[in-house]
């Protein structure tokens, strides 16, 4: 008997043993034409297992639920399997990433997304939480995956493929790269899993998720029907309003435009930058800096470099980096008129923060001056095009140089 896995062609759960078969060249059948909430509702689904949750793997032996024990069963298969390493440590490191894999970055990813989705009721302090945990967690893998290729030891293992399927509808449902920029060694191991053929063949091409779904209406509650009166007549004499009647309320006056609506079009469209950038995974200088030259309007934007004026006090890697996440929040105030990259730079303290600046019009917004105070804590200098060092300095601060201006990069966040 084949091994047959009862899932959808698009459930991430299954495409743990899918690629656990694939590098152990197993066999594993998909089952044709499966149907959530009908394929698994039959008496025969619910024989393998009786709550209905896929994916099911049907093995000579008797079926197996749960994607990660799935996923361990086919991996066992194969004899001295390199996915579970080659030694006892490794296998306690496998097992390690994939608990944390389940624990850390899958249930936070899902009581983000899920409420988002209709699944759950939202809750924004709920999705602060869950956002808050997935940021501990990204943060803590990305500093494992600073001095690593893979989880465990120097090549794919069954660790790679659960935290991979784990992070995938993350990626392509919620996680843009607006988020995701603040975790770059999590990005590039993302990309290179993901882009494994092994990975691919079950996967096929990813997409990055562009936006945050957004939170699902409310549906208004019915309106009682009051009992229809009988009309009344009309007096016939018309009554004229009374001296101390207070007139009719005036409709609301139409919020006032933003100044720099009311700039001339300009040819560079900036969500078209921001996609570009988004999508840009290999070539970078080829494709994106190019791109971004050919789009710019000199005209219609400005670029501003930003130095923090206080760099000797961060002396304390994280606060630095949550002293430029904080930044970037207070500025969502003009994410539809702005692109920023903000870095910090240094191996050791005291760490220096430097930024680049895209906005819209010939100045830095004033209302972005006058309602972000963190604006006067850093030197604005607005970028001189006739200047190729500059140029090529807006060049290395897109793309995340590494190292930047002869030092190491801690960290590179984007705003977009």
């Amino acid at each position: 008997m084949a091994l047959v896995l009862h899932a959808g062609s698009g459930n991430k759960n299954a495409f743990k043993a899918l690629i656990a078969a694939e590098y152990s060249s197993i066999k594993v059948e998909l089952v044709k034409d499966f149907q959530m909430g009908v394929s698994n509702k039959t008496p025969e689904f619910l024989k393998m297992n009786p709550i209905g949750k896929v994916p099911v793997l049907e093995t000579p032996d008797g079926p197996v639920f749960e994607s990660n024990a799935i996923a361990r069963y086919v991996t066992r298969l194969k004899d001295d399997n390199p996915l579970y390493g080659s030694s006892l440590i490794d296998y306690a490191h496998i097992e390690q990433w994939m608990d944390f894999a389940a624990t850390e970055v899958d249930a936070s990813i899902g009581k983000w997304l899920y409420p988002r989705m209709g699944f759950y009721p939202y809750a924004a302090v709920s999705e602060e939480t869950a956002i808050a945990a997935l940021k501990r967690a990204l943060g803590s893998l990305n500093t494992h995956l600073a001095l690593n290729t893979f989880l465990v030891g120097h090549s794919v293992t069954l660790a790679d493929i659960v935290l991979t399927c784990n992070l995938y509808l993350g990626f392509i449902r919620i996680l843009t790269k607006s988020f995701t920029s603040e975790f770059p060694h999590v990005e590039r191991y993302f990309w290179t899993m993901v882009n494994q053929p092994n990975f691919k063949k079950v996967i096929g091409d990813v997409k990055q998720a562009e936006a945050v779904p957004p939170v699902p209406k409310k549906a208004a509650p019915a309106k009682e029907q009051k009992p229809k009166e009988a009309k009344k007549e009309a007096p016939k004499e018309t009554l004229k309003p009374k001296a101390d009647e207070k007139p009719a309320e005036e409709e609301p006056k139409p919020k006032p435009k933003n100044p720099l609506d009311l700039l001339p079009p300009s040819k560079m469209i900036l969500d078209d930058w921001k996609r570009l950038y988004s999508n840009t995974k290999t070539n970078f200088r080829e494709v994106a800096i190019k791109g971004f030259w050919d789009m710019y309007d000199p005209e219609g934007y400005s670029l501003w470099f930003c130095d923090y004026k206080y760099n000797d006090e961060n002396t304390v890697s994280f606060v630095t980096m949550n002293k430029v996440g904080g930044f970037l929040q207070r500025m969502d105030l003009c994410r539809k008129y702005a692109f920023g990259k903000m870095l910090v730079v240094g191996s050791e303290p005291p760490f220096k923060v430097k930024g680049l600046w895209l906005f819209r019009g010939s100045e830095i917004p004033k209302f972005v001056m006058d309602e972000v105070y963190d604006m006067e804590l850093y030197e604005w200098t607005k970028v001189d095009l006739s200047d190729e060092a500059q140029k090529e300095r807006v060049n290395a601060m897109i793309e995340d140089q590494e190292p930047f201006e002869g030092e190491a990069l801690l960290d590179a966040k984007c705003f977009k």
